[in-house]
Order: C-alpha cells, then structure tokens, then sequence
C-alpha cells in the first residue's frame, strides 16, 4: 500500500525555496511489469509535482530503476500510464520524451571534449554552433568545470566525468531529469560534494527529478520525499524525516536507518509489553501473541544499574552521540544512541538498565 503525502502536499526544499516552473507534473499510474516469472513493478502509484526531487530507495531487485526506465521510456509497462502534465506518454519513444538522463556509468563520448559532450544534445536539435556552444559553456562553468571545457573524458577525474554528464543532460532544458544511480561508482568524499552539487542546481532550475539509490543518505538529505520500494510496490512515501520518524510499516521501519527488535507481548491489538514496559502500538496491530518491537536506538533508555538487564559491550564515539551496543538477557544484542556528555560511565562491562520510554512503537511478527 502507498502511503504518506501526495505531490499535492509535498513539503520540502524545492516546494519552500526553489523555482518550480521549469519542471513538469509527473504522473505513473497503476504500473506493472514482469520479466518471465519475475513481477518487478506490482501497480506502482507515483505522482511528482513540479520542480520536486523524488528519490526510489530500496533493494536490489525491488522495481526502483524499472520505474524510471518506464518513465525514460527505455522499457515499456504491462499496463498501466505514465503522463507529464496530463499528457499520456506511454507509447512515446524515448528521444522524444524532452527527458534528461544521468547513468551510473558516466556514458561520455571519448572523442568528444567536456564541451562537445555537453553541446551534443544541442546539435542533435539543430541549435547553431554559436549557440549550442554558449549553452555548453554557461553549464560547464554551473558545474564548475568551465576550465576542462577543452579536456577530453580520458583527462579528467570520475567526478569530473559525472559533473559532465550532468551538464549534458540538463543542457536540453528538460522538463524531467532522472538520476539512475549517478554517484555509486565514486568515492565518499566525491560522492559527498556531487550530490551537494546536484541538489543545489536542480533547485535552482526547479526541475522535477527521479532519484534512484540505494543509498539511504543519499536519499534523505537530498529528496524533498523518498518513495522505499518493496517487491514492486510502494511501501511508504513522504517527505525524510517522516519517513524516518513515523515508518508506516516495519519493512520501512528496518530499511531506513537503524531498528532494534527486542521480544514483546501483546496485550490486545493497542499495547505490547518489553523490557518490563507496557507501551501503546503504533496504529494498532492485527497481530496476536508474542511480537518483535521495533525501536530506532535513541528510542532506547540507558543507565548503569548494579544488576540491571544488560552489560556494555562497546561504544563507538560519533561526535555530539555515542553508540552504546548492550547485550541484554537472552543473548539479544541492542544499540542505543546516548548524547556523548551523558555517556562517559557506559564503558564495555558496566552493568546497565535499558527501558522503553512511554511513547507508540511499531511491531512485527516475531522473526
């Protein structure tokens, strides 16, 4: 099931900050496709408003690059509709989509310069050569890359490659930019810095963008929503932080940033008890017996305890927090995040009390 905000109610940078009229409504409705007995997209549901980023998070084999290749036009859906504003283009080649393309492989001509690369789309529609140069110039130097304008692919750096392809894709003015995976084959730094880099300019073009990751960090800082993908469907839509903060289900709840499970018992279908708590369900629960509760680890109360339920096994320092991994009875492993001033006793061997705080939790089936 698809939850979380519609286009409509999307909140974030682009819809606060940015300019929205370059980019297009987008629509896929009700898309299914298979691949022999492999069902890759299952009645996938999206909507995009204009000059929104949209990033598809999930597993490998989960549907998110098949979505945009529908969307680009090189695969074609079972069924289902893929409309730009309003406009049916299902069954419309993929060159005549006014769409721009980045791939994980940066795809550069190798005996084309920076510049050509970039200009090629611009003579491909017959733009004059003064003119399809300017264009090229004005977005090599947008990606900073106004001095290798003469450089062929072969002379510069994976980053610089990618910045490249970049500007290639956005030299046609497309209403409708898709990013497959455009920053895995880089280092972290690199990876850090082009992301940056490609927020800020989609914003400032308010192009509506197609994100697909399987990076969660990337997904969270730089999608104004994040669609996580499960078999085909949409688990869960909305905007990072609720995503994070409110999963709508436990797949999205482990998926996203870390989730502890620790044993619980139902008390009907609106309150579990672990770690010796009674806590309210989150949205109530079909579920019946014995459950796992799912609690992200600054969900989690910790305290040295002379007999407690838990000893430190370790720590690990992460600047303003520190990661506090306990083991509690019954040889379950928990990691709990604690500010790093209130953490200095936890040291590995301090017996310790790890609790519920009284707020809603999620819970699953026990695994």
């Amino acid at each position: 099931m698809t939850t979380g905000t519609t286009a409509g109610e999307a909140t974030g940078h682009a819809m606060a900050g940015g300019p929205a009229e370059g980019g297009a409504t987008v629509v896929l409705r009700d898309l299914s496709r298979s691949f022999g007995a492999t069902r890759a997209l299952d009645g996938l549901n999206l909507e995009m408003a204009p000059g929104e980023l949209v990033a598809l998070l999930g597993p490998s084999g989960c549907g998110k690059t098949t979505a945009l290749r529908i969307l680009a036009g090189f695969e074609t859906a079972d069924s289902g509709q893929v409309t730009v504003d309003g406009r049916d283009i299902s069954h419309i080649p993929a060159a005549r989509r006014d769409m721009g393309m980045v791939f994980q492989s940066y795809s550069l001509f190798p005996n084309m310069s920076a510049l050509g690369n970039v200009a090629f789309g611009l003579r491909m529609r017959k733009a004059g050569a003064a003119e399809r140069n300017r264009r090229a110039g004005e977005l090599l130097d947008m990606v900073g890359l106004a001095a290798q304008a003469r450089q062929y692919p072969h002379q510069l750096s994976g980053g610089q490659q990618q910045r490249v392809a970049l500007a290639r894709a956005l030299a046609i003015e497309p209403r409708v930019l898709l990013l497959d995976e455009p920053l895995s084959a880089l280092d972290a730094k690199v990876r850090l810095q082009l992301r940056e880099q490609i927020r800020a300019i989609q914003q400032r073009l308010g192009t509506t963008t197609l994100f697909v990751t399987h990076d969660q960090e990337e997904a969270l800082s730089m999608a104004d929503r994040v669609g996580v993908m499960n078999s085909g469907r949409l688990e869960q839509i909305a905007v990072p932080s609720q995503l994070y903060d409110s999963p709508a289900t436990a797949f999205v709840a482990e998926f996203v940033g870390t989730m502890n499970r620790l044993p619980g018992e139902l008390s009907g279908q609106e309150q579990v008890t672990a770690l010796g708590v009674t806590v309210p369900v989150n949205g109530g629960t079909d579920l019946l017996g014995d459950v796992d509760v799912l609690v992200r680890p600054e969900g989690l109360r910790v305290a040295a305890a002379p007999g407690g339920n838990g000893i430190v096994t370790d720590k690990t320092f992460l600047g303003s927090l520190t990661r506090v991994s306990v083991r509690l009875s019954g040889d379950l492993l928990v990691k709990i995040d604690k500010p790093s001033t209130e953490a200095a006793d936890l040291t590995p061997g301090t017996s310790v009390q790890v609790t519920l705080p009284d707020a809603p939790v999620l819970v699953a089936a026990r695994s």
